[in-house]
């Protein structure tokens, strides 16, 4: 590739939709929908090729259907997790709160049942677009104007958060970590020992118009300290505040 297309390749006019769904009826409604919503969308069937447009896609947000021909979809939002830190919406017919946590488990940002709303869609869409843009765009002032003065990399307890590259390293291990995930660690590590309700932990991951609920809360701090914590039953670094919500502990 020459380096004029690498520079063209670069430069994105529209927000880039992949949608990965194998029913034809819904998929080309989300593309109708959201190419009139200014999205440039892609859609696949499978999670062969949903790997493939990926790469050469390169979209901003990930819609993926649980449902493949080919593939478990909770396994392959795991995967993609591993190699991307784009927004991913689940979609899929199953409401069970079981499956709603597999999938925030293995890495998705947010969860929409069919049928749903394509407005509702593009709300949600829209919101976890602006947190990755934005990340302090929910957070009370009094934390804007902390955050605003911390630049580079912030290090304690053998743990650093590199805030430019949204990377944690634990022991001179670089540990993977979802949006959400990162979003709740950078929280907790610049107010050390400050208990946070659930409510504000969801604000500051979402935005107060974005679904999210307690329960996705806490898994997603079961997976941080399943990720840092040498005992996770036993944390040194996540405490859980009974009745309030949790705090990090700095030494």
């Amino acid at each position: 590739m020459s380096i004029l297309n690498k520079l063209l390749k670069g430069v994105k006019s529209l927000t880039r939709v992949l949608v990965i769904e194998d029913d034809p009826i819904i998929g080309e409604m989300l593309i109708l929908y959201l190419s009139e919503e200014n999205f440039e969308v892609q859609r696949v069937e499978s999670a062969r090729e949903g790997r493939v447009a990926l790469s050469a896609f390169d979209p901003d947000i990930l819609l993926l259907d649980l449902m493949l021909p080919d593939a478990s979809g909770i396994e392959l939002c795991s995967d993609f997790r591993q190699l991307t830190a784009i927004p991913i919406i689940v979609i899929s017919m199953k409401p069970s709160v079981t499956v709603r946590i597999q999938a925030i488990s293995s890495g998705a940002d947010d969860f929409l049942v069919k049928p749903f709303s394509m407005q509702e869609l593009k709300v949600r869409m829209d919101a976890v677009l602006r947190r990755m843009s934005n990340p302090a765009i929910t957070k009370p002032l009094a934390i804007q104007s902390v955050e605003s003065q911390t630049v580079g990399v912030l290090q304690q307890q053998g743990l650093s958060l590199d805030l430019e590259r949204r990377t944690i390293v634990l022991d001179g291990e670089h540990i993977e970590t979802t949006f959400s995930e990162y979003e709740i660690m950078k929280l907790f590590y610049q107010y050390p020992n400050r208990v946070f309700s659930r409510e504000e932990l969801i604000n500051a991951v979402r935005g107060i118009d974005s679904f999210i609920n307690d329960r996705a809360i806490d898994v997603h701090v079961t997976n941080l300290r399943r990720k840092l914590e040498k005992n996770p039953k036993e944390p040194q670094f996540i405490k859980t505040v009974w009745g309030v919500g949790y705090k990090f502990i700095k030494a």
